[in-house]
């Protein structure tokens, strides 16, 4: 289905297509010479695949309706959506890849997705997005709603508009688990333009305010989507709401790493429950694996029982704001996490440092 993926110019008709699978398969199963015909053709594995109709992999042409996949409906393959107008698209489903070519004005949730997902010459689209890559290209007046694993990149595009992804349904987690993204990972607003304009902006960052269900509503009640149970509660959403790179409340910040155990996810999640809750802000989250070496030049200090649990698997760290946040953090983890393996920043004086150290060298790892 790789075909799909270059702009509809190039595509085959179908009718090529057909004709090279029939040329094909009348080559796999012609007889040699010097053969008997009574003996059967040779069958391998692909042969009794399942056969995949690229139309249930496409959505095309459309124009004021709502259209999409339930969950189990596309399973990690990979989606081509283009020339739509005025539509409502929602994939409750994780992917391959998706791209989206020319689309106007159209609202999209994409589910996780494993590889890429690349806008192409769309416009005034406003979307809900969670991948390992994203790309736009010739893209005008956007909105999105982002966890990406890597830096999102534009490219000749203006009006670009991102904030952090928001977002739940009930199986999104193990969406995100089959497409092997961690809902840690989100570098939603370390956006790259390939093409910058001297004394112009192509993208910005939406207001810390901006509600995802104004942009991207939920579906209709009378839809086919009306089962799925969706919220846009950032208290709610699989992935944590991160402030990004805007500006910080506080010349203090403080770094708390989780290292691997059974509850690693669920005590990151109580963690940043709590801070929320004394008014403290989530900056930033990475979820990165750590080799003892790794540890002693990150922590420097104090490093010894952390070295074995560094081998057990990826450490999962967050940076936290505001005044007074370093106590907070040590008071909770004294409270509430003393049977995990934990790091937490042992004052504010040095607290800056270890969320330097820990990020560019998580950054670094990512290839960032």
């Amino acid at each position: 289905m790789g075909c799909f993926f270059s702009k509809k110019s190039k595509r085959k008709s179908k009718e090529e297509q057909t004709s090279t699978t029939l040329e094909s398969t009348a080559g796999s199963n012609s007889v040699p010479l010097g053969s008997s015909s009574d003996e059967a053709p040779k069958q391998y594995s692909w042969d009794t695949r399942e056969k995949v109709d690229p139309k249930d992999y496409m959505l095309n042409g459309l124009k004021d309706t709502t259209v999409g996949r339930l969950p189990g409906t596309l399973n990690g393959q990979q989606l081509v959506i283009q020339d739509c107008e005025n539509c409502n698209i929602f994939v409750f489903d994780h992917s391959a890849t998706i791209t989206v070519d020319d689309c106007i004005n159209c609202r999209i949730f994409l589910g996780p997705v494993k590889g890429s997902v690349f806008f192409r010459d769309c416009k005034d689209v406003r979307c809900v997005v969670a991948c390992q890559q994203f790309r736009t290209r010739d893209c005008k007046k956007m909105e999105v709603f982002l966890c990406c694993a890597t830096q999102p990149i534009i490219e000749s595009s203006t009006g670009m508009r991102f904030g952090c992804f928001q977002f739940y349904y009930p199986e999104l987690a193990f969406h995100f688990k089959d497409a092997g993204l961690s809902i840690f990972n989100n570098n939603w607003s370390n956006v790259h333009d390939f093409t910058p304009v001297s004394g112009e902006n192509n993208w910005s960052l939406l207001a810390e305010t901006a509600a995802v269900l104004d942009s991207v509503p939920p579906p209709d009640p009378e839809s086919e989507f009306k089962s799925v149970r969706v919220s846009a509660d950032a208290s709610r959403s699989i992935v944590p709401l991160t402030r990004g790179a805007r500006r910080k409340d506080s010349e203090e910040s403080c770094l708390f790493v989780f290292f691997a155990g059974d509850y690693t996810t669920a005590n990151a999640r109580k963690l940043i429950d709590k801070m929320i809750e004394k008014c403290f802000v989530l900056i930033q989250t990475k979820e990165v694996p750590m080799r003892p070496e790794d540890v002693k030049r990150v922590f420097q200090n104090d490093t010894a029982d952390l070295l074995e649990w560094s081998t057990k698997g990826p450490v999962t760290a967050l940076e936290l704001n505001g005044d007074g946040v370093v106590d907070a953090c040590r008071t909770i983890a004294n409270e509430v996490f003393n049977g995990s393996k934990v790091f937490v920043s042992e004052d504010k004086s040095t607290s800056s440092r270890d969320v330097d150290n820990f990020f560019n060298f998580a950054d670094m790892q990512m290839g960032l």
